[in-house]
């Protein structure tokens, strides 16, 4: 049961496994100026590959601040941070602002769905992204893996995660979050030995493209993270 000082979120998508109880919990994040509804391909991809599942969507709780002239009127915008006047500067402060809420409501599915961290995956596009990677970076076994799609580091970490495998996925065309992010983020961890994987798609833009969503099945699936490595050669005798 959620205390009353748990954070409240809309939560358009929280897909349940037919029957029993959870084994997962994947937690996805949309992007700025968008909504969960946007996270639907991701999830029904996840869903189908992971049927014991809990998939949760929740929406961002404040509106975009700026509208996309091309968007419908009528299709809700909402954004997790501003992004008006932003800056490298005090892009850091904004995201760090959101992570304590993100932290509380994330431990709050766990207790209500009954999921450990170690089963807990954190996945987001865009904005959506970037606090996963945020949220992993500073609560370190708060989730087993991050799914990073078209995201990036806010800062050069000091230390990686050792409970989390991070994934990044990014398109080679995506001129909005260019890949050398998440290209130099895939080295930083790598010096810090953390565990992560970087996937780019050619000719792919900003988008949840089929060819990212699929490549994070793939990874999900045939991934063995270091830390199990590490357990394993640990636990194995001296030669």
């Amino acid at each position: 049961m959620l205390s009353d000082t748990t954070p409240s979120l809309p939560l358009p998508i929280e897909w349940l496994p037919a029957q029993g109880a959870p084994q997962q919990l994947i937690v996805l994040l949309h992007g700025w100026a968008s909504n969960a509804g946007a996270m639907a391909p991701l999830a029904q991809a996840l869903r189908a590959h992971f049927p014991q599942a809990a998939v949760l969507a929740p929406e961002a709780p404040h509106p975009a601040d700026t509208r996309r002239a091309t968007a419908p009127d009528q299709i809700p915008r909402r954004q997790w941070y501003p992004i008006a006047q932003l800056s490298p500067d005090n892009w850091p402060q904004r995201v760090a602002a959101v992570l304590p809420m993100l932290h509380a409501w994330v431990l709050a599915q766990q207790q209500r769905l009954g999921v450990s961290p170690a089963a807990t995956c954190l996945g987001g596009f865009s904005q959506g992204a970037i606090l996963s990677l945020a949220l992993a970076m500073q609560n370190d076994g708060l989730c087993g893996r991050v799914l990073s799609f078209g995201g990036r580091l806010v800062q050069t970490p000091q230390a990686a995660p050792r409970q989390t495998t991070i994934h990044l996925f990014h398109g080679s065309a995506d001129l909005v979050i260019p890949a050398q992010g998440s290209r130099e983020a895939l080295e930083q961890l790598g010096a810090l030995q953390g565990d992560a994987t970087l996937d780019i798609a050619a000719d792919v833009a900003h988008e949840l493209h089929p060819a990212l969503i699929n490549s994070a099945l793939q990874r999900l699936q045939t991934h063995i993270p270091l830390r199990t490595w590490q357990a394993a050669l640990g636990a194995a005798p001296v030669a």
